[in-house]
């Protein structure tokens, strides 16, 4: 079971910390991927740390103002987002694959519930 929090509502610039805690898994023998939605659009890849070795893959459009890390010992990924702007407002969800680092929705076999995230212009 993946649950995801720290959504939530924040102005344009600001920033918010997302977690994700893993249960029923093996974590540390988990990639982790945090992916977004907004409404009438696909599920986008935003970013992924790799199982072992905590290689970081991230989207261009998000390279630079969010990051990506995780700890073994509390089974949680965090997906910390800096200078929000309202193009990011959408449901954010984490994600675990027993494979190597992946990027796309497919490759990712566990999901959580989802966490809103709305930016205030």
């Amino acid at each position: 079971q993946l649950q995801a929090s720290g959504g939530g509502l924040v102005q344009a610039g600001g920033s918010l910390r997302l977690s994700c805690t893993v249960s029923g898994l093996a974590f540390r023998h988990y990639t982790m991927g945090w992916f977004r939605q907004a409404p009438g659009k696909e599920r986008e890849f935003l970013a992924a740390i790799n199982r072992y070795d905590s290689s970081k893959e991230y989207a261009d459009s998000v390279k630079g103002r969010f990051s990506i890390s995780r700890n073994s010992a509390k089974n949680t990924v965090w997906l910390q987002m800096d200078s929000l702007i309202p193009e990011d407002m959408a449901v954010y969800y984490c994600a675990a694959r027993s494979g190597f680092i992946a990027t796309t929705r497919d490759e990712f076999k566990y999901w959580g519930q989802g966490t809103q995230v709305t930016v205030s212009s």
